[in-house]
């Protein structure tokens, strides 16, 4: 028998890998003679650039770089074993967690930091990046990363702005003149997990600005200078790419991936499987295990068990999901493709009794529903 675990992580918990350690355990208690593989996922966030390195046979690389507020920090990406595929996440530069609360304010925070990680990535030969964008500090179409690639962003009287949210609306011109020429080599894949515009009521300002410190002025003046950036990059790129699903991400990076390095929007767990080869993983599996700390509607819109729901049911295989809590009805559960799930919680406890027995409490509900599962097929 094969079982094929493939968790995401318990945000606060557990990392992926944790999870796998924790689900092999329960595994192992209830059927010792299964067949085990464990591949630990994520969905474009936080975590992926190490599962896609782990998976590469990859190795880490440290660079100094500016953080959203243009303080120098170090930061992180994966390289692959053969050095041609580079692994980056935007919030290792430019991410939200790098500041204090009374630090957050979008208007002055940028994503150069991140297209300091790609200049790096672009000195050691790569020809294909893949970008996370999930996390993010900023606001600012992803301005930024580009003049950390050689684009300035001039104003009417033809002064350049600085890269940050502030400067989107006096935006007049794109001086392309010094463009890092090694962009039209690589191919570049962005990793993006939501589906909003870049602007509008559902855009990257007015959805996701207040969390990164704006006030309802600030959301309409980011909102304003993105379908500003939206029409002088149009006129430059000959495209608008302001309604495709993901332009607004991380503050519109989403949009400036594809205007300023000609990146390909994707799917988060769709690249994370990709590079996994998830797909012969499940067809070769008699059980697949997966889980996540919140199992709710957003998982139903495109989280890693969205993903391998999907691919289960095309290849008639069940799925198993263990969770922290379980938010959906046993309805959406089937319909999602979805054999069984279960909260981990074995008692009333409080968040931080979860946390801490979450090892335990993932393998526990594991040995239940492997002893069920193999029970119901004769094996046990």
């Amino acid at each position: 028998m094969n079982i094929l675990v493939a968790p995401d992580k318990f945000r606060g918990s557990l990392e992926a890998a944790e999870v796998c350690d924790a689900v092999i355990e329960g595994v192992q208690k209830a059927y010792p003679d299964a067949k085990v593989t464990a591949i630990p996922l994520a969905d474009g966030g936080e975590g992926t650039s190490a599962i896609l390195t782990r998976q590469a046979n990859g190795s880490e690389v440290t660079v100094t770089v500016m953080d959203p507020l243009n303080r120098q920090i170090k930061a992180t990406y994966g390289i692959s074993e053969d050095h041609q595929v580079a692994f980056i996440e935007m919030a290792a530069a430019s991410g939200l967690a790098l500041l204090k609360v009374e630090e957050r304010n979008p208007l002055r925070t940028s994503t150069f930091g991140t297209g300091q990680l790609i200049v790096d990535a672009l000195d050691r030969g790569v020809k294909k990046i893949i970008l996370g964008i999930g996390g993010s500090a900023t606001t600012d179409g992803g301005i930024g990363m580009a003049e950390a690639l050689g684009y300035a962003f001039k104003d009417s009287e033809g002064r350049t702005l600085l890269p940050n949210g502030e400067s989107l609306g006096k935006i007049a011109a794109i001086d392309m003149h010094n463009v890092d020429s090694r962009l039209a080599l690589v191919s570049i894949v962005v990793a993006c997990d939501v589906t909003n515009p870049l602007f509008g009521k559902d855009g990257a300002a007015f959805i996701y600005g207040p969390q990164k410190g704006a006030d309802p002025e600030m959301v309409v003046q980011l909102d304003q200078g993105l379908q500003n950036l939206t029409q002088v990059a149009t006129r430059a790129f000959g495209r608008d790419v302001s309604l495709v699903p993901g332009a607004g991400a991380a503050g519109g990076l989403g949009a400036g991936c594809m205007w300023f390095l000609n990146g390909t929007l994707q799917d988060g767990i769709s690249i994370v499987m990709e590079q996994c080869n998830m797909t012969s993983l499940v067809a070769n599996a008699d059980l697949v295990i997966t889980g996540e700390g919140k199992v709710d509607e957003q998982t139903l819109a495109g989280k890693v068990v969205k993903g391998l729901a999907g691919l289960c049911k095309s290849h008639r295989v069940p799925l198993a999901v263990v969770c922290g809590t379980l938010q959906i009805t046993p309805e959406q559960a089937r319909d999602a493709g979805m054999t069984y799930a279960v909260s981990v919680l074995d008692r009333p406890m409080d968040l931080n009794a979860a946390q801490s027995e979450a090892f335990r409490l993932v393998s526990d509900a594991t040995f239940q529903l492997v002893r069920l599962f193999f029970f119901n097929r004769g094996a046990v």
